[in-house]
């Protein structure tokens, strides 16, 4: 049915999956820097944060990869032209396409860190304290474990979303699940079968991660007691 492309979509996927991790372990890393700094005393941080925030979400992800991927190069050549350089900039797509995705979900993750930071009982940081831990010993074993348990349901959404917005690298020449699909397509006239096939993969990856999600959940809350 495939005539042949079926190593290829499968390295498409493959290659789909990996831009999804490495964009969600920056967009989480982004995400506590930010709610760190949206939570934070100093103005700054704060002002930076919505900034960050209020930009990448108001901005449409296509056009930010567009942006970095395109953009970015040229206004790099154009300033080191004016400067009297001539050089050439060519970003990695993979680069460029796990940075942008991370970036771009970091703003989101921000927010959900700073929901699950704000749900903790402020109680036990205060005992923690009372008993001598200092903020960064306090930080990692009371504080941490419990914002993964809150965040968990957010991240999980975020990752569902995550996933199915690798498929704009697309355009950025990342020989990913739908770049492949669409070569597929293109040299065997065939759209329907290989974006259709496309469809079900990225069916099947919501439907694993969600019972991956659904036993984290329960793992995270283990010992909690319902009210």
């Amino acid at each position: 049915m495939l005539q042949g492309w079926g190593d290829e979509i499968l390295r498409g996927l493959g290659m789909t999956l990996v831009v999804g991790l490495c964009a969600l372990a920056l967009a989480i890393l982004l995400g506590l820097l930010g709610s760190w700094a949206k939570l934070s005393r100093s103005g700054l941080a704060r002002g930076v944060a919505t900034f960050y925030t209020t930009v990448v979400r108001g901005v449409p992800e296509l056009l930010l990869i567009l942006i970095v991927y395109y953009g970015t190069p040229t206004a790099i050549q154009s300033f080191a032209s004016y400067l009297g350089h001539d050089i050439r900039v060519d970003f990695n797509p993979f680069i460029a396409g796990v940075t942008t995705i991370g970036v771009i979900y970091g703003a989101f993750a921000t927010e959900v860190f700073r929901g699950a930071f704000l749900a903790l009982d402020k109680g036990q940081q205060e005992a923690a304290r009372a008993v001598g831990m200092g903020r960064v010993l306090a930080f990692r074993r009371i504080v941490l474990p419990q914002v993964w348990r809150f965040a968990l349901p957010g991240l999980g959404n975020l990752w569902l979303v995550l996933i199915k917005a690798t498929a704009l690298i697309s355009v950025i020449q990342l020989t990913e699940l739908l770049r492949w699909s669409d070569i597929a397509a293109r040299n065997t006239r065939q759209p329907f079968t290989f974006f259709f096939v496309a469809a079900c993969l990225y069916l099947l990856i919501t439907l694993v991660s969600q019972v991956v999600l659904q036993r984290a959940e329960v793992w995270a809350n283990r010992g909690i007691r319902r009210g």
